[in-house]
């Protein structure tokens, strides 16, 4: 099973009983990804206290800088990478769901940006540039030591802490947006088709579809 593939499976067990349930305890739109301030009005199901609402954290400050913005963008579609199947986390618009997510869930700003700055504190140490300035294979060399639940060094606990909520928060934007929910392959509820009796029950019953 590849990586994109373990995600998929975490993303449909999972999904809608951790971020997103805490997600919707604050009326979050399920899908933030494809929801802006220019449509909330289409958002079946919204009421007009959380239309406001969402108005006003669309209208907030950014939380992340340019260079931390870059960061997400680079991390996330190393996370999740264009493949056959589907586009990548940018593709997606990740990180404009992350920025969303941090301003409706304060609790996630200071691990999200401390982690930012810890791997490219990290990257200056190790390579003597930041996070987005080290090349493809260096950048994976990094991840590859965070990215492993129980298996990462202890002075690397922090960056292992901060790559887990990343990697769920990337999981989450990319899964409840237009491409991801085609990756998974959902197509929701459609109606029947109507298409006359069986004939195994019309004979049962001597009867003729006419």
């Amino acid at each position: 099973m590849n990586r994109r593939q373990s995600l998929k499976a975490l993303s449909i067990s999972t999904l809608t009983a951790g971020l997103l349930i805490e997600s919707c305890k604050t009326d979050t739109p399920k899908s933030a990804t494809v929801v802006d301030n220019n449509n909330l009005g289409d958002v079946a199901g919204l009421q007009e206290f959380e239309i406001e609402r969402l108005k006003k954290l669309y209208a907030a400050p950014a939380f992340f800088n340019e260079h931390e913005k870059s960061t997400l963008i680079v991390l996330a579609d190393l996370i999740i990478p264009k493949d056959a199947v589907s586009g990548s986390a940018s593709d997606a618009k990740v990180a404009d769901f992350i920025e969303f997510i941090v301003k409706d869930i304060p609790d996630h700003q200071v691990p999200m940006r401390g982690g930012l700055k810890w791997l490219d504190l990290q990257c200056l140490n190790t390579y003597g540039q930041p996070f987005t300035g080290c090349t493809a294979a260096q950048q994976t060399e990094l991840l590859e030591q965070i990215a492993y639940p129980g298996k990462t060094k202890p002075e690397m606990h922090q960056g292992e802490v901060f790559f887990n909520r990343m990697r769920d928060l990337t999981a989450s934007g990319f899964y409840t947006s237009e491409i991801g929910i085609k990756d998974l392959g959902y197509k929701g509820n459609a109606p029947g088709k109507w298409e006359g009796v069986p004939k195994d029950v019309l004979q049962q019953y001597n009867l003729k579809d006419e």
